[in-house]
């Protein structure tokens, strides 16, 4: 027996009730978790833990093995990333096993139809008297991101698919007018309180596309993780040994950053996703005449101060929504109107019936309002800030009674099941008749070339900058094709069948409009038209061959990020980003030889700096995590790329490392020595060390320097006095931190050791790791009075 189990307490121990308040903190001084406590929240507000719980919850840290707690297969969602209806677990017969589609289901999610909302002065105040300061459209975003059942939709050639996680996008109409832009959230980095934006510098704006708050927001986000889950009483009460993370499975921070990067897409010209596809028009049961109501609201979005810019199809369907109130109002007068509404503007017409009075929790058929999981960067600060400085604990989402919630989902789906799917199926077969047929058949190919070779007025040979030529429909001085023009309408027409997932009609389309746009040198169409193109052939469930990806895919993406930064007179790294972000997620879910090209997209954001601080970090990591699919093939592996792969998570973790992420740094070097061969959880492993000596000993120093850093985040001075260690090899910073406890249990401290102690000298039946715990479990337990 060793000495450990031959010592016997003469008494029990007297555990402290409250470890943390029995900690002594031995050279305290001002740190970033010291300084987050004088922060307007707090860690006990559950409001504000609601807007973290995605990524606080998974993302956690357990000194008591050194290694930092792995990622679920099964992400759990929160109030703005609530996950897909799959979990991100869903894994078809083309993924190879093990990997995850949710970054597929999360692309399709995104470019859907948008919807824009308009309700009447009488309809506004109703809502806000219900508790919603956003009005109508704060009541109907939720409800649109996933219709109620399932949508059956017909693609071009007739075929019907039913889809679960179909939705829609309700936004302002002020958005896409000259009306919202200037509603614009500035964070003024002059004038900042304690690191963070004042409130009079914080406006939400619901238009995503800002790199730098995306970089903000997740920021926000790893600042909460680290400081609010490094609890030692959880972590002593957490000492179990969690099964390893899945290599399928991706940071929940670089999932998020992905989400952001989707949302609020921007209304611009040379792409038309956020141009509504549809209208709603709202007014109330009170107005004294709804139908000329109805009108004015028409005329004020269509002709009015309302109206969409001139680059932007401004005749689309509009659907006439007229709100009963089911307290003050008379049934059937609504009744009445909404027969004359059919009659005025036929079946585009509903009759919501809600309740006035506000709902409370308290109330026995109450319903918390669902919150927007597709909200830009910019609403989600200023969210975080609002319940910052709120001194409200409570959870500020209103509540709407059941019958209000589930007449507001039988108008969202009749809405999109049997006007906005039908009318867009009716658009793309007309545009594919009229125009793109056309388009494809001999004349169509004889004026292509004629645009192309004719010296009449030519842009090569015009010393005009009006429009490129006299056979171009191209506006080079304002950038843009006119609605009705023909490249203009078959933009649309391809982009409706993205919305509508016909991958294969999309991608002849974009196919088409490349060389139409590159013979007019619009070059920020030609751009989005590659990117799109190639992002159809990788969603296509179609076989993708490497002839064709080299040839095509790679081709596309690389013409489309060099249009978006270097082709531009106003660069569009937004887009860019978006291309190669795209592009290699997808390609990761092709083939094994995929994940190298996967890789190099990846790498090319790093090298033209389209990222930040933040966003080096997490996609340094997902080059590991391309590198990593690549297992090689029989018992040797061959074509395995897990050393590469590891070398990138070193990298990673080093570049957490000098962020101050201490979790985030830990948990990629754990994912390194994994790749390596090292069990962690048991310090054995296939390998009994790394490829090179110097390697070892920089992944060594680095979890030195990790653990320090999790303890100065913890508010531990590991200065100590240099060149002072312990025989064992341990610095004075962990001796100090394992002794922080009056009488706490031998195994916390135990735990703090292991953490800093190098995890990869292994060999033989019996760990020297596991042999020096055994010695310190004795030596502590003499000096605490055990024999």
């Amino acid at each position: 027996m060793t000495p450990l189990q031959d010592a016997t307490p003469k008494k029990p121990p007297n555990y402290p009730a409250n470890l943390e308040a029995s900690m002594i903190l031995p050279k305290q001084r001002a740190s970033p978790a010291s300084s987050l406590a004088g922060l307007p929240y707090r860690r006990s507000n559950p409001s504000l833990h609601k807007l973290f719980e995605s990524t606080a919850s998974i993302s956690g840290s357990r000194p008591s093995s050194g290694t930092a707690t792995p990622t679920p297969s099964v992400v759990s969602g929160s109030v703005f990333s609530p996950g897909s209806r799959q979990n991100g677990t869903g894994t078809p017969g083309s993924l190879p096993p093990g990997l995850s589609d949710e970054h597929r289901n999360l692309i399709q999610r995104a470019f859907v139809p948008h919807v824009a909302v308009l309700a009447d002065a009488d309809t506004e105040e109703l809502i806000r008297g219900k508790g919603l300061e956003g009005g109508f459209l704060q009541l109907l975003r939720p409800f649109g991101e996933s219709v109620p059942g399932k949508v059956t939709i017909r693609d071009s050639v007739g075929a019907s698919k039913s889809y679960e996680d179909f939705g829609v996008r309700f936004v302002d109409v002020n958005e896409g007018s000259g009306a919202g832009r200037g509603a614009e959230l500035r964070i003024d980095t002059a004038n900042r309180e304690g690191g963070r934006a004042s409130s009079s510098s914080l406006r939400p704006r619901r238009t995503g596309g800002d790199v730098a708050h995306i970089e903000e927001l997740v920021d926000r986000h790893l600042q909460y993780s680290e400081f609010n889950t490094q609890d030692m009483v959880s972590d002593y009460l957490n000492q179990g040994n969690p099964t390893a993370p899945s290599e399928g499975t991706s940071s929940p921070f670089y999932t998020l950053y992905l989400r952001r990067l989707l949302s609020g897409m921007p209304m611009v010209p040379h792409e038309t996703f956020a141009h509504p596809v549809a209208g709603v028009i709202a007014i109330s049961s009170r107005s004294k005449n709804p139908i000329e109501e109805f009108r004015k609201l028409y005329n004020r979005q269509h002709d009015g101060d309302l109206r969409l810019p001139q680059w932007a199809e401004n005749d689309f369907l509009r659907y006439y929504v007229l709100i009963h109130d089911e307290e003050n109002g008379d049934i059937a007068k609504s009744n009445q109107t909404f027969d004359a509404m059919k009659r005025h503007f036929g079946l585009h017409c509903h009759l919501l019936r809600l309740k006035s009075q506000q709902c409370i929790p308290s109330d026995d058929d109450s319903v918390r309002l669902p919150t927007c999981e597709w909200m830009s960067a910019s609403e989600e600060l200023a969210e975080i800030q609002k319940r910052e400085t709120v001194d409200d604990m409570t959870d500020p989402a209103p509540y709407l009674p059941d019958s209000d919630i589930t007449a507001i989902r039988t108008f969202v789906r009749e809405l999109v099941a049997q006007s906005v799917i039908p009318n867009m199926e009716r658009n793309v077969a007309t545009w594919n008749e009229q125009v793109l047929a056309r388009r494809r058949g001999l004349s169509g190919r004889f004026m292509s070339l004629s645009k192309r070779w004719t010296p009449f007025g030519s842009s090569r040979n015009s010393s005009s900058p009006t429009i490129g030529s006299s056979n171009s429909n191209y506006d080079s001085l304002q950038g843009f094709y006119r609605p009705d023009a023909p490249e203009a309408q078959m933009r649309k027409l391809a982009d409706y069948c993205f919305m509508l997932r016909d991958w294969k009609l999309a991608l002849s389309t974009y196919d088409i409009l490349r060389t139409d746009f590159n013979n007019d040198k619009a070059w920020r169409h030609y751009a989005g038209a590659a990117e799109m193109a190639a992002m159809s052939a990788l969603l296509s469930p179609a076989p993708l061959s490497s002839k064709t990806r080299m040839e095509n895919i790679d081709t596309w993406i690389e013409v489309a990020s060099y249009s978006y930064t270097d082709r531009q007179r106003s660069a569009a790294p937004y887009y860019a980003l978006r291309t190669l972000a795209l592009g290699l997620e997808l390609l990761r879910l092709r083939s094994s030889s995929a994940a190298d090209d996967a890789a190099r997209w990846a790498s090319r954001i790093l090298e033209t700096g389209l990222v930040g601080a933040i966003g080096n970090a997490l996609f340094t990591e997902r080059i590991s995590a391309c590198y990593a699919v690549r297992t090689g093939v029989g018992s040797l592996r061959m074509g395995s790329r897990r050393r590469k792969a590891a070398l990138w998570s070193v990298m990673a973790a080093e570049t957490w490392f000098q962020l101050d992420k201490a979790l985030q740094a830990e948990k990629c070097l754990d994912t390194a020595l994994r790749l390596y061969g090292v069990n962690i959880e048991h310090g054995e492993g296939g390998a009994v060390k790394l490829p090179f000596d110097q390697m070892q000993t920089f992944i060594d120093d680095l979890r030195q320097q990790i653990l320090g850093l999790r303890l100065q985040n913890r508010g531990f001075d590991d200065a100590g006095e240099e060149g002072e260690t312990r025989e064992d090899g341990l610095g004075v910073e962990v001796e100090e931190a394992t002794e922080t406890f009056e009488k706490s249990p031998r195994g916390h401290r135990k735990s703090l050791i292991g953490a800093a102690a190098p995890l990869i000298d292994v060999g033989g039946p019996r760990s020297p790791l596991l042999e020096r715990e055994r010695r310190l479990g004795a030596d502590e337990g003499k000096a605490e009075g055990f024999e």
